[in-house]
């Protein structure tokens, strides 16, 4: 049987293991908290100090930065970025190649769209459409 991490080493140098999850074969960095209910897909990348809530679903393809925070239940779908320390609410469906920009915030319960970009720091709650309200 094959070795379950990785060592990879990033941008400044440092190296960095990643275990894979045994739910789903996603890479997770030491550091990482992830429920064991929570499916991290083959080829997700989840960094340091990430914490993933029971039942969240992240796709294919894509990268959590360090210190972000998501959802009980929250779906990601492929190839979506969510940025340095932000948090994904309960429930929250982020779509195919989406963005969140780093320290943003997606409310519990809301829709952000294929190919949406959330900047830094942005605050955002939708209804069930993806349809934005009032601050």
């Amino acid at each position: 049987m094959g070795k379950n991490y990785i060592d990879i080493e990033n941008d400044r140098g440092e190296t960095l293991r990643y275990r894979k999850h045994a739910n789903g074969r996603g890479l997770i960095a030491n550091g990482a908290k992830v429920h064991p209910t929570a499916l991290v897909e083959a080829g997700a990348y989840v960094e340091p100090g990430v914490q993933v809530a029971a039942g969240a679903h992240i796709g294919r393809g894509v990268w959590i930065e360090r210190e972000a925070v998501i959802g009980p239940n929250a779906q990601i779908a492929p190839h979506a970025h969510v940025g340095c320390g932000a948090a994904i609410g309960p429930r929250a469906k982020i779509g195919i190649r989406a963005f969140i920009g780093a320290h943003a915030h997606v409310a519990g319960g809301s829709l952000i769209g294929d190919d949406e970009n959330i900047a830094d720091g942005e605050h955002v709650a939708t209804d069930q459409r993806g349809l934005r309200l009032a601050a």
